[in-house]
């Protein structure tokens, strides 16, 4: 039986999130870190929780810097809505996530306090997380 021609131009889905992170895995700014052990998308809510979750642990004392930065934009259709008609429109954005990407640091705190800060942070996101610290400063 004869298969069809496949062709070197695809229609455009929605694509994988495969390998582990090039870029972004290692501590720049801070002493600790929160970083991604599993690859996900994370939307800007998500991101947000999380910055205010290690915030009001720290008292705002200390500094944050987050690394991940919500510009994959992601479209849905209204509910029962038949199929067909187009594309849905534009709903949220996400940032996408690989394993080993550093999300969020922080500094000028105790290790004890950043610890758990991220903690509570790791909480809020929708990915397996481990706290990293920088011990070359």
């Amino acid at each position: 039986m004869l298969q069809p021609k496949r062709t070197k131009y695809r229609k455009a889905q929605k694509g994988r999130i495969k390998g582990i992170a090039q870029r972004g895995s290692t501590i720049s700014f801070g002493t600790y870190a929160l970083k991604s052990m599993d690859s996900a998308y994370i939307t800007n809510r998500q991101i947000e929780s999380a910055r205010i979750a290690m915030t009001r642990y720290m008292q705002r004392q200390g500094k944050v810097w987050i690394r991940i930065f919500p510009d994959k934009p992601i479209t849905s259709k209204p509910a029962e809505v038949r199929m067909g008609k187009g594309k849905g429109a534009l709903d949220h954005y996400v940032a996408v996530v690989k394993p080993g990407r550093i999300m969020f640091e922080m500094d000028g705190v105790s290790e004890d306090i950043a610890r758990e800060a991220l903690r509570l942070a790791a909480q809020k996101l929708p990915v397996m997380t481990k706290t990293v610290v920088r011990y070359d400063r």
